[in-house]
Parts: C-alpha cells; sequence; structure tokens
C-alpha cells in the first residue's frame, strides 16, 4: 500500500494527491472531485506517511492501520466516519485493542475512518505504486547481478 502522495491539507476537507511542487507551492489534485489547485506553504500539508496512531507502546504508522482495517473488513469500506462517537472507538477496539483510547480523540477517529473509506472507495488501498515496482525490479536485476559475479 503505497500512501506517500496522498495529502492531507489543514484547512481543507478530504485528501490530496501530490502532482508537482515547487520552491513556494505543490499542485494537488482533489480525490474527491478530481479538482486541481496550488496549495502554498502557508497550509500545513501531511502525508499520509507521516502520521501515525497513539498506541499504548509505540506508534503505529497509518499505512498499518490501514492494513489492519483492510484486513477486519476484508477490504470493504469501514464504519461510518459519522457515526457516534462510542461506535467509532468500539469499533477501533475491534481492529486494534491496543491503541491509545486517551491520546487518540473521537475527530482523530473520524478522520482516519473517512480517509480509510476515501480511499477504500477509490481502490487505492494495496495498490503499489510504478515508482515502487521499478524498485523491486532494480533491486532484483542488482541481486542477480550480484549473485552471477559471485558464481
Amino acid at each position: 500500500m503505497n500512501i506517500k502522495d496522498i495529502l492531507s491539507i489543514s484547512g481543507k476537507p478530504g485528501l490530496y494527491k501530490l502532482l508537482a511542487s515547487s520552491r513556494s507551492n505543490v499542485i494537488v489534485q482533489s480525490l474527491a472531485d478530481g479538482k486541481r489547485m496550488p496549495v502554498h506553504a502557508a497550509h500545513k500539508i501531511s502525508s499520509l506517511e507521516d502520521i501515525s496512531i497513539y498506541t499504548y507502546e509505540e506508534d503505529i504508522p497509518l499505512v498499518e492501520v490501514f492494513q489492519m482495517i483492510s484486513d477486519h473488513t476484508g477490504g470493504k469500506v469501514a464504519i461510518d466516519h459519522k457515526a457516534k462517537a462510542s461506535e467509532l472507538r468500539a469499533y477501533m477496539t475491534e481492529v486494534m485493542p491496543a491503541y491509545d483510547e486517551d491520546r487518540v480523540y473521537d475527530s482523530d477517529l473520524r478522520k482516519l475512518f473517512q480517509w480509510y473509506n476515501t480511499l477504500a472507495q477509490l481502490g487505492l488501498l494495496g495498490e503499489t505504486s510504478a515508482i515502487e515496482d521499478a524498485e523491486i525490479i532494480e533491486e532484483a536485476t542488482t541481486e542477480s547481478a550480484a549473485e552471477e559475479e559471485g558464481s
């Protein structure tokens, strides 16, 4: 699952895909409606890859949490993010019993399930990118070349 190019932008609803970047801004595309727009450095931009969920032992990256939810739902959409806070917490406890209930707020769970459902509906969960595929091919080529030299 590759979520490196999926962004959350403070003050703007939904998720965005990174298209290009420059010194002063980035160009993003909304996953909801496909509209492109520049986002300036004044906005707080977070890659989903950099976000994690608090647990009692260590923080778990969001990609792993998404995988846990996907395993729990069989790759389908999870609970609606507009459900009652108690229902969201009960669902999260089923998926990830070790999450820190004191440090993970209701608003965090709403975002988590909204983001997961958006990515699941668009079929972006479990997908590898062309860059990851190229890296895997390059590693395999390098390993086979090293084995041939060692023989």
